[in-house]
């Protein structure tokens, strides 16, 4: 905890913002457990002064019960994320901060205090979710302007802003975001592409009618709601023959190699490198592992075959793309670089659209 945020840390506790029942993700059951401050106080202040994320709410409110819902849609995001994404940000005294994305509010309280309320906006489209931020940001003495709304378009009113931060996973940063910063300010946001749920955290300087910067580190957030993208099924591009019909090949790209596993820069750079593509890793099955990939834009669809052992793997692909074709490109391409980290990427917002590379701005393409 670096000097300029301790205070605002020792003073705005997550405890303060979180619901009476709330799902923390146990780390020893790798699953979210729901835990009742009325029920076991001692478990839920444990887990709120934790270091991991907790859902707060489930399936957009529509869900019921203490069992985990469906789809998490609000939550509290783990304490050593929220500090990194400030720090990212390096907001400064008399700074103007637009916050993307309320949740349980304890993200604008930490800004609030360190900047005052009439510096910082934050925008939450769930009215629920908006109301509780603002009952406990009330309560804790805390009032900066509270928008509930789409933050989508930012919050034109409040701009130009010196500072943005996003709190939810962004498959496209807005134009609007940069129309409303001022020269030589900050976006931060977590970014990533459907070919995975995982996202790396953008920091972006806005200059030129544009925003460019390098990723800082990897993440997983709940997604904008405006880009939120439905699961995809199996069978909807799959028959029920399954690979019938499908042309075969084999590939020498081997599962240990390939699945590298969460949070790390290989499938954020297959991504950046397979548009409109959604890669499923089935569960291992004695010695065989599936890995399925499917089409957005399309009825696509490949799927390789890992075995133990074995020194080529089956693949199956149909339709108009080659999917695995694609990957394995994108996966050849990333190891020839000597397998970059997600700080070696950075992305690019102009007017036009969005852009990506490596290293060099310069050597950026479109996504």
């Amino acid at each position: 905890m670096t000097d300029d945020w301790a205070t605002a840390f020792a003073a705005v506790p997550r405890a303060a913002f979180l619901p009476e029942v709330m799902w923390p993700f146990d780390l020893t059951a790798q699953a979210s457990v729901a835990v009742s401050r009325a029920e076991d106080p001692a478990a839920w202040l444990g887990y709120a002064e934790a270091d991991v994320p907790i859902v707060t709410q489930w399936d957009d409110g529509r869900h019921s019960g203490t069992a985990p819902g469906k789809v998490s849609t609000s939550s509290a995001s783990m304490p050593s994320v929220v500090f990194a994404m400030l720090g990212d940000l390096e907001v400064r005294p008399g700074n103007a901060v637009l916050e993307i994305g309320t949740g349980t509010g304890w993200n604008a309280g930490l800004l609030t205090h360190r900047l005052g309320g009439e510096k910082v906006t934050t925008v939450e489209v769930d009215a629920a979710v908006a109301a509780a931020a603002r009952e406990s940001l009330r309560r804790a003495g805390l009032g900066p302007t509270m928008v509930t709304g789409d933050g989508y378009g930012g919050h034109l009113p409040g701009a130009p802003y010196d500072r943005v931060i996003a709190t939810c996973g962004m498959r496209e940063i807005p134009y609007a975001w940069v129309e409303q910063t001022a020269p030589g300010g900050i976006v931060v946001a977590p970014w990533g592409t459907h070919y995975g749920n995982g996202d790396a955290v953008a920091r972006l300087v806005v200059g030129d009618g544009a925003a460019s910067g390098r990723f800082t580190r990897l993440v997983e957030f709940m997604k904008l709601r405006a880009q939120r993208r439905a699961a995809v099924r199996h069978g909807d591009d799959v028959s029920q023959e399954g690979t019938d019909g499908a042309d075969a090949s084999t590939t020498t790209v081997t599962e240990a190699e390939f699945l590298t596993g969460r949070y790390t820069a290989g499938p954020f750079a297959l991504g950046l490198r397979v548009p409109g593509c959604v890669q499923a890793a089935a569960e291992k099955r004695g010695d065989t592992r599936p890995v399925w990939f499917y089409g957005l834009t399309d009825t696509s669809w490949a799927v390789v075959t890992f075995r133990d052992g074995r020194p080529a793997s089956t693949v199956h692909q149909y339709g108009p793309r080659r999917l695995w074709d694609e990957v394995e490109a994108a996966f050849r391409w990333w190891t020839g670089r000597g397998k970059p980290g997600v700080e070696r990427f950075g992305l690019t917002v102009d007017a036009d659209g969005q852009y990506v590379w490596l290293d060099d701005p310069a050597e950026s393409w479109g996504i």
